[in-house]
């Protein structure tokens, strides 16, 4: 679960600590106090974009940190394969934000955004204001579908995706085959000319570096030789060189040598030195004599230079890739000679791709098509409870027309609300209170298939009021049962449901304004929930309503407890 944030320098926050319980964690605060800023922080941690106007102007970077513990074994193996190293079972997602850039740490190593976010996944789901009109799209739909579905799906999916990619491939070049005798004739007669090209060079892997060398050698030949022949004048080759300044110190040396052990050392060093310019005066006199830059050598270097560096600019930037490029034409000639048994053998592959991807998808559909039965089936109870007494909810399903790497289904789920209603899409039905609990209670029934410990959610209660919002908060005080559920609310049903809640209100401290957010004890809870009740001003009677409504959610959730610990008694005596 989400045990603790820290914000520090982020929009109205100048810096704030939270720490989070288990069960139902509500945020309420005044409209504009910030509570979108506390999602927002939670968001940037998990790898999201970083909106410019969330940094502050006053030059310092942001920060913010998530501590989570894990408790899910599951969960706990997965974030080891991706290489998080836990200590205690702890993960700690950090994010310093500048203007110039943001650094994402996973328990202090840094990581890159795609890898913290697939680090966050498993750790907390987040339900944002406006994800309920996703599912106006069909894809989500799929994607659902999917996600529930994962287990028995395996890796039957990325099978499917790479026989795709496969079949693509084989088709495109199947369409791309079809020519005339002239148009083979014209390819082959071009592409044996390039073979007999490359062939006729002669080349030699390695060749061109030598001959590179050899012409800087060559272009450079003059001064080379003036440098040396210098460097001889003045080491052996008059009476005023160092060979001979250095014989005649060496023979001083010899004179005195016996007098003296030290001098004896500097006698040695010095016969050293001068045996050592011996050598080298014997080496340089040898380059001297042996060195070639005749004109013809140095034309016969360029002019095969030109020839690879022709070859380069037309099939490859290296000798290596020259050569394999050499070896595709080959392959090529051999296919234009005898055409029409490439194209039988292209058909053949093509058929038998065509029929293992048919093959995939025809499984992963049937797999979906079952698992659609029972996902339904869960939301359509996780919808009873949020209100929707009549409610009909299915997944149908479209055949595409052709493959896709994601199979050859297009599901969309459909409701109907009332009655002797046909079922329709949801965008043709569900308005936008229907549409936020909708993806409550998919989200309800994902947790529950996922193990993921942690949800959040924004505004849940957009759209809705009345018996609809007090069944939506026993559906969020149900999930906090098994979940840490954090959720910002306007309404004082849900608000009344809290195990932990937090107050988020904005001051003018030090002539700027700043977001505080406050843990409540039980009393400031119910003051909280008479100023949702009852607006601007919170009089006696809103005050007792206040008191009434924490005391029924508090006697409701202890029958609620007492029934579900009674239906373990008798599954157990049963069985």
């Amino acid at each position: 679960m989400l045990q603790n944030l820290h914000v520090k320098n982020l929009a109205l926050i100048d810096e704030c600590e939270v720490e989070f319980d288990e069960g139902l964690n509500i945020l309420s605060g005044e409209t504009g106090a910030g509570k979108s800023i506390i999602i927002g922080s939670i968001n940037l941690a998990l790898g999201e974009k970083v909106p410019k106007e969330m940094l502050r102007d006053n030059g310092q970077s942001a920060f913010v940190e998530l501590i989570f513990s894990v408790e899910n074994e599951d969960t706990i193996k997965k974030l080891r394969e991706l290489d998080v190293e836990m200590d205690d079972s702890t993960v700690i997602l950090s994010r310093r934000i500048t203007a110039s850039r943001a650094v994402g740490r996973v328990n202090g190593e840094a990581v890159s955004v795609s890898r913290m976010k697939e680090i966050a996944s498993y750790l907390i789901d987040i339900h944002g204001q406006h994800e309920h009109q996703s599912l106006l799209s069909k894809k989500k739909h799929l994607d659902i579908l999917d996600e529930y579905a994962k287990k028995p799906l395996g890796n039957k999916k990325q099978t499917m995706a790479a026989l795709y990619k496969e079949y693509k491939s084989i088709k495109e070049e199947f369409e791309n085959a079809g020519m005339d005798a002239e148009q083979r004739n014209r390819e082959l007669s071009f592409l044996t000319y390039e073979v007999d090209e490359i062939e006729q060079a002669g080349l030699v892997i390695g060749e061109d570096e030598e001959l590179e060398e050899q012409f800087k050698r060559f272009s450079n030949g003059k001064k080379i030789m003036e440098s040396v022949n210098a460097a001889y004048q003045m080491t052996g080759m008059n009476d005023a060189s160092a060979s001979e300044l250095i014989g005649s110190a060496a023979r001083e040396l010899t004179q005195v040598m016996s007098y003296d052990k030290d001098v004896e050392k500097l006698q040695s060093q010095i016969a050293e030195i001068d045996s050592l310019l011996s050598d080298f005066n014997h080496e340089i006199s040898g380059y001297i004599s042996n060195a070639e830059f005749d004109d013809e050598t140095f034309y016969k270097t360029q002019k095969r230079l030109d020839e690879i560096n022709h070859l380069k600019s037309k099939y490859g930037s290296s000798i290596e890739e020259i050569l394999a490029a050499m070896d595709e034409k080959q392959k090529r000639i051999e296919v234009l000679n005898d055409y029409d048994a490439y194209l039988k053998t292209l058909n053949e592959k093509l058929n038998a791709k065509k029929q293992e991807l048919s093959d995939i998808s025809e499984e992963v559909s049937k797999i979906r098509k079952r698992e659609a039965k029972k996902l339904t089936k869960a939301i359509k109870e996780a919808l009873v409870d949020l209100n929707f007494l009549d409610v009909a909810f299915e997944m149908e399903f479209e055949k595409l027309p052709d493959f896709t790497a994601n199979g050859i289904d297009l599901p969309e789920f459909v409701i109907s609300t009332n009655p002797g209603e046909a079922l329709k899409p949801l965008g043709k039905i569900a308005s936008g209170g229907e549409l936020s609990r909708i993806m409550l209670g998919i989200k309800a029934v994902m947790a529950e298939n996922d193990h993921i410990e942690s949800l959040i959610f924004d505004e849940i209660d957009s759209g809705i009021s009345g018996r609809t919002a007090q069944m939506v908060s026993e559906k969020m005080n149900e999930l906090g049962r098994n979940h840490q559920i954090i959720c910002i609310t306007h309404l004082p049903q849900i608000a009344a449901m809290a195990d932990a809640h937090f107050l988020i209100e904005k001051s003018v401290e030090n002539k700027s304004t700043v977001s505080r957010i406050y843990k409540l004890s039980e009393e400031q809870s119910i003051s909280e929930l008479a100023r949702m009740l009852g607006g601007v001003e919170i009089t006696d009677t809103v005050m007792q309503s206040a008191k009434e409504m924490k005391n029924a959610i508090i006697q409701c959730i202890a029958f609620a407890e007492e029934d579900i610990t009674q239906k373990i008694k008798d599954q157990i005596v049963k069985g």
